[in-house]
């Protein structure tokens, strides 16, 4: 990653360095690549702050794309070492137990864009495929989410009588399982869909209703709900 050799923050004006801007005038008034620097801290040899911000985006395709790259690809970034690794995730890990808390709280589950997001914080980065279930009370909203597998490269084995016995456990009237794919493409394969066949058909049962099932592939996600194909 090559960056032009840009001033230090110390040569910057006070009005202009993004910790100060943050205080002074909110969140809302910095850049992403301000924010960044706020949470980067130092720059690199040659490039600020804001600058090595500016470039990390402008590597990774934007907020998203930086956040849901898996670590080791942080790190191979020159001058990006685990101290600035670290921050930049337990940044994302708090934004990811926010937008969980706030669906606890609230009837959130009914927007499929907030489900999309939340499958996304929690599946985007994950290197080898894995299945979580979201289990949800009569109003549609969480009661708890679980990891259901953990595969290899390219697939986890789960069981119908799995996602069954687990949203009996929790008292569940709903589910929606979320799965992600490491290929990058959220596009459902076959497996994909009978498999949700199989898990809607398993919690019929036993009366409880499969809402969805969500496909994360790095920046995108895909509803098999919204693709009909529930």
């Amino acid at each position: 990653m090559h960056v032009p050799a840009s001033p230090t923050l110390r040569d910057l004006p006070a009005d202009m360095l993004p910790r100060e801007r943050l205080l002074g005038h909110g969140p809302d008034a910095l850049s992403d690549a301000e924010l960044l620097a706020v949470l980067l801290r130092t720059g690199i040899a040659g490039c600020n702050a804001i600058e090595l911000g500016r470039a990390l985006l402008l590597r990774f395709g934007g907020l998203r794309g930086l956040f849901t790259a898996p670590p080791q690809e942080l790190l191979g970034v020159p001058g990006v070492g685990p101290v600035k690794v670290s921050q930049l995730l337990a940044a994302l890990e708090l934004s990811r137990r926010q937008l969980a808390e706030a669906i606890t709280r609230n009837d959130a589950l009914t927007q499929p864009d907030l489900v999309k997001r939340f499958c996304a914080s929690t599946l985007a980065n994950k290197e080898i495929e894995c299945c979580i279930a979201l289990y949800l009370d009569t109003r549609n909203r969480l009661i708890a989410s679980e990891e259901l597998a953990r595969g290899t490269i390219d697939q986890a084995a789960v069981y119908p009588r799995e996602v069954v016995r687990a949203a009996l456990r929790h008292h569940a009237s709903a589910v929606i399982l979320a799965h992600n794919h490491p290929s990058g493409v959220a596009e459902p394969s076959r497996a994909d869909e009978q498999f949700t066949r199989c898990v809607r058909d398993a919690l019929a049962l036993v009366d409880i209703r499969l809402l969805d099932h969500i496909i994360v592939a790095g920046q995108s996600t895909l509803s098999l709900a919204e693709r009909g194909l529930m």
